[in-house]
């Protein structure tokens, strides 16, 4: 052992104990600063999530116009039938809208196939209601589904957060979801679907309210 010590640049095992001891003690120091700091890591990256959710429920909301509100409602309360489309990651908020609408009386539809929403779409009356849900406001598939049931009468409803964009030319009624881009981490990711979620909620909440 002596020999090995020597060959290592130490004097003797002594001291090669004591060196030993003391990277241990540097390593376990470093591993609990590192961990002592995760937490305050974690807790800034939450504390952000948090600003940034506030602001883009606060932007949603004050977009709301209160007259185009009550037009929203005044056509959902009058519908007999209403159809949600929507594509891409707003399909999943299409049937959570359907099945809410749903829970408060109306006849309310959604599917995930382009197809039979398409379909279902070439039916509906002048009684009834499209309710697109569409971020950008640009979508060949839901442009061509707004067209069909606007043949028939049916008054649409669009969700989304350019007033100004192609699906919006074609609904009698718009509710913005928020004009203010949400950006969390940089580059393509899933766009945020809270500003949508919030203005189903909004609907769903002022028709349980019998507004």
């Amino acid at each position: 052992m002596t020999r090995l010590c020597h060959k290592l640049g130490f004097e003797s095992y002594r001291k090669f104990q004591l060196a030993l001891a003391r990277d241990v003690m540097e390593q376990q120091e470093a591993e609990k600063s590192h961990a002592a700091a995760q937490p305050d890591r974690m807790r800034s990256i939450l504390q952000k999530f948090l600003v940034n959710k506030q602001e883009e429920v606060r932007a949603t909301v004050q977009a709301l116009d209160a007259d185009q509100l009550r037009a929203a409602l005044a056509c959902l309360n009058a519908a007999h039938v209403v159809e949600v489309a929507a594509a891409s990651h707003n399909l999943s908020i299409a049937l959570e809208a359907s099945v809410k609408f749903g829970s408060l009386g109306k006849r309310c539809v959604a599917s995930a196939i382009p197809e039979k929403t398409r379909a279902f779409a070439a039916t509906l009356t002048k009684n009834d209601l499209l309710l697109v849900i569409s971020g950008t406001g640009r979508n060949p598939a839901l442009e061509e589904v707004a067209r069909l049931a606007r043949e028939n009468g049916a008054a649409i409803l669009l969700i989304t957060s350019d007033r100004h964009s192609p699906l919006a030319q074609q609904a009698d009624h718009v509710l913005l979801a928020s004009n203010r881009e949400q950006r969390l981490i940089e580059g393509d990711h899933a766009p945020s679907q809270l500003s949508v979620l919030l203005v189903i909620e909004v609907l769903y909440y002022l028709m349980l309210l019998g507004e």
